[in-house]
């Protein structure tokens, strides 16, 4: 009985992280549509533009955190962080077809990312 128990929790704590994960995703890809919008020199095209610039985004970010062992929010760990986050976005151009950035759109979304990543609870980046 304990251990169909056990088994049942592991499946549910499962399914949640998943859920986490997702709603995680779809909270990133909202932030970097707006700041998409909002900042100039920084555009995506369309819906899945926007997807696939938070996937991108969201891998190459897992690959660095990993890696280098460091977060790199926008406003994560200082200065540094903050210009880690900015290249991101710009080498996240060169995966995403739907996506244009310039140095200083990718600064200034790495700017506008980090100040709705202070708003939006969890981490957006």
């Amino acid at each position: 009985m304990s251990e169909e128990r056990n088994s049942n929790m592991n499946r549910m704590e499962d399914s949640k992280s998943w859920l986490q994960l997702i709603i995680r995703f779809i909270i990133s890809a909202i932030v970097i549509g707006i700041a998409a919008f909002v900042t100039p020199g920084f555009r995506i095209e369309g819906l899945w533009g926007v997807v696939f610039a938070a996937l991108a985004i969201s891998i190459i970010d897992y690959i660095i955190e990993r890696v280098f062992d460091v977060n790199i929010s926008p406003f994560g760990r200082g200065v540094m962080s903050f210009i880690i986050s900015a290249a991101v976005i710009y080498f996240s151009q060169f995966v995403v077809r739907a996506m244009s950035v310039t140095i200083i759109g990718a600064l200034l979304g790495a700017l506008v990312i980090g100040i709705i990543d202070m708003v939006v609870p969890g981490k957006t980046f």
